[in-house]
């Protein structure tokens, strides 16, 4: 067992922990992914919560996220099984997009697999998990559809005058508010804001909009 003190200077590797573990004789594994981007990077802070989490096995790699030939991550999702858990310490971890994450969960769904985010939580393929899942689809498709149209925006710019000023985007639409007010029905302001992103003073604004306009 390595210790997540211990300093890791390989740039890709699996730490089994355990000397007994044998994949076929456990069942409903843990498996851990710690990944950075740059070879300067320092993997021990992301071993450190995995190992706490009780992880039996953790691939970790020293790679950019946007490059799809993750070997590690490929070699995990390939030996993981139904009943299996997946911990990572945050979603960009194992995903180079928001919509890579969706279509990695998806997979892991199809599976049978749990996905332990340590800064959201446990996304099951339950109903709340299913919910979580969709928030971040809404979140996906906010995302290519603002990129759409900042490239639309940026072809119309060539045609302005130098003092044309682009006005400011909404950072959330209304879908993905009321997502989040739905969320609020399960979930404390921190939570919310933690798996959306949208501050507690957006939160508690639109909740009091909402509850004016329900007369509650």
């Amino acid at each position: 067992m390595i210790p997540c003190s211990s300093k890791i200077k390989e740039y890709k590797g699996v730490i089994t922990y355990g000397q007994k573990y044998i994949r076929k004789v456990v069942e409903n594994v843990k498996y851990g992914y710690a990944r950075v981007s740059t070879r300067q990077q320092d993997l021990e802070g992301q071993l450190c919560q995995l190992e706490e989490e009780h992880c039996n096995k953790i691939f970790f790699e020293k790679i950019t996220g946007t490059k799809s030939d993750r070997p590690e991550f490929q070699k995990l999702l390939q030996e993981i099984e139904t009943g299996d858990t997946l911990v990572v310490t945050k979603l960009d971890r194992f995903a180079r997009s928001t919509q890579d994450a969706l279509n990695t969960i998806k997979l892991l769904f199809e599976k049978g697999v749990r996905i332990n985010v340590l800064n959201l939580g446990i996304i099951e393929n339950t109903s709340t998990g299913r919910l979580i899942f969709t928030i971040f689809s809404a979140f996906a498709d906010f995302e290519r559809d603002l990129i759409v149209e900042r490239t639309q925006e940026g072809k119309e710019l060539a045609k302005q005058k130098p003092d044309f000023r682009e006005g400011r985007p909404k950072k959330f639409n209304q879908q993905q508010i009321n997502l989040a007010m739905n969320l609020l029905k399960s979930h404390s302001y921190k939570e919310v804001e933690k798996m959306t992103g949208i501050s507690k003073s957006t939160l508690t604004r639109n909740k009091r909009k909402m509850e004016i306009m329900t007369g509650a």
